[in-house]
């Protein structure tokens, strides 16, 4: 008999991303119009998100091994009551304008640290609720909540921002993290208690050595798994994140408008992929995961040959437009595909320090590929062609390399056939 996908706990921890997301993504952009409007600089803007990112990289191992030693649904819980606490702080202590720029900063990194621990929580209880092709369907209905947050959520903050000022809509963030915390409460996991070593630190220790034994030793295919997400991440961000506003505004001179729509369909276009990928789990299982790859590195390729050859500035536009949203589809597929055959591949044990790895290296990939990027499109801003082409030439590449220890890889995980 089929297993259901929408079981009652999965139901639960997706209701609860729901909220979650919403909390989160509306207080990320309400927070960054506050500050910009407040102090006009990108670089506050620039250090408060960095602000958020720096504990989340450096944390996730000892997030990863809290995951696999406590109770998964418990932690989830706590963490969001802290997360929702801290919020509710900060919109309680955000009245002085001089201090209001330290309690968002503390606030940041306080909620930054929360977030490494919960991120893995939720990603190892994903396998503990679903098996096999489920186990695909359901990581691609989390990215499809992620991606329609992500497209929502700045409309929605914007307006209460717009209409209530930041205050408000602190309080209904904060609000969101208590209502998530609540419905994780009725989720039901098992929880077997690992043995204790002599002291935290001994614990914390031969934790890590444990996953890193895994990652290196035992299946390097996991680790090579995962150096080629974190390597898919840092040419995606790099070529969409900061290659489309350049592109269109600098590049192409066209208006914000322009850049605004092309964002909107971005947006879109993940939502697609997480659509598709769980639709097509089957399909995209049996093609491989470096198909998806060499996918990616084929759709940049007319954005490329676009600014190489004497198209028109509109022409150019939309040939960038479908390049770049097909090449966000496709990577959102080939990230939910990665994930869910590294979950397959590891122990239950192991889970939560090998999704904070995932982590780790995406969170480190996604910053290095916006700064090289930065500078190459600066460097060659006359002749763009020579950034895209040559990085749709290195995904195509790393897609046909990694195609026999993807096939091995596949044959070796227990749940994959």
């Amino acid at each position: 008999m089929k297993e259901k996908l929408f079981n009652r706990n999965f139901t639960l921890l997706l209701l609860g991303q729901v909220f979650s997301l919403i909390g989160n993504y509306t207080l990320k952009f309400a927070l960054s119009m506050y500050v910009l409007e407040r102090t006009g600089s990108a670089s506050v803007f620039a250090g408060l998100l960095a602000a958020a990112t720096v504990p989340q990289v450096l944390l996730a191992p000892l997030g990863g091994v809290l995951v696999d030693r406590l109770n998964r649904k418990n932690m989830m819980v706590v963490l969001d009551v802290l997360s929702g606490t801290t919020v509710f702080l900060t919109f309680l202590l955000l009245k002085g304008e001089g201090s209001a720029l330290a309690v968002i900063g503390i606030g940041q990194v306080v909620l930054g640290v929360f977030g490494a621990f919960e991120t893995p929580a939720v990603q190892a209880c994903v396998p503990q609720m679903q098996t096999g092709e489920n186990l695909l369907k359901g990581n691609a209905a989390v990215n499809q909540i992620q991606a329609v947050a992500g497209l929502v959520t700045p409309f929605f903050g914007s307006l209460l921002y717009t209409a209530f000022g930041i205050r408000p809509v602190l309080a209904v963030c904060a609000a969101c993290f208590f209502l998530t915390a609540c419905l994780e409460c009725f989720i039901r996991l098992p929880f077997v208690r690992r043995p204790k070593g002599e002291g935290a630190l001994q614990i914390v220790r031969e934790d890590l050595r444990e996953g890193m034994n895994f990652l290196l030793k035992k299946r390097p295919e996991v680790f090579r798994l995962l150096l080629l997400a974190a390597l898919a991440s840092f040419f995606i961000v790099g070529t969409a994140v900061v290659g489309l506003p350049y592109l269109v505004r600098n590049v192409l001179g066209l208006s914000a408008q322009h850049y605004g729509a092309a964002e909107s369909l971005m947006g879109a276009a993940s939502v697609a992929g997480a659509i598709g990928v769980g639709l097509l789990a089957g399909k995209l299982r049996r093609a491989g995961l470096h198909r998806l790859m060499i996918a990616v590195g084929a759709a940049l390729v007319p954005a490329g040959a676009a600014f190489l050859l004497p198209f028109p500035a509109g022409v150019r536009y939309i040939i960038l437009l479908l390049s770049f949203c097909i090449a966000q589809a496709v990577c959102c597929m080939f990230s939910v595909l990665a994930l869910s055959m590294i979950q397959e591949g590891t122990p239950a044990h192991l889970t939560g320090k090998i999704m904070a790895c995932v982590i780790a290296l995406s969170t480190c990939a996604q910053p290095a590929g916006q700064v090289i990027y930065g500078l190459l499109f600066d460097l060659f801003s006359g002749e763009v062609w020579l950034v895209i082409l040559p990085t749709a030439a290195a995904v195509i590449a790393a897609g046909c390399l990694s195609a026999d220890f993807l096939r091995r890889f596949f044959r070796e995980t227990p749940e994959a056939g």
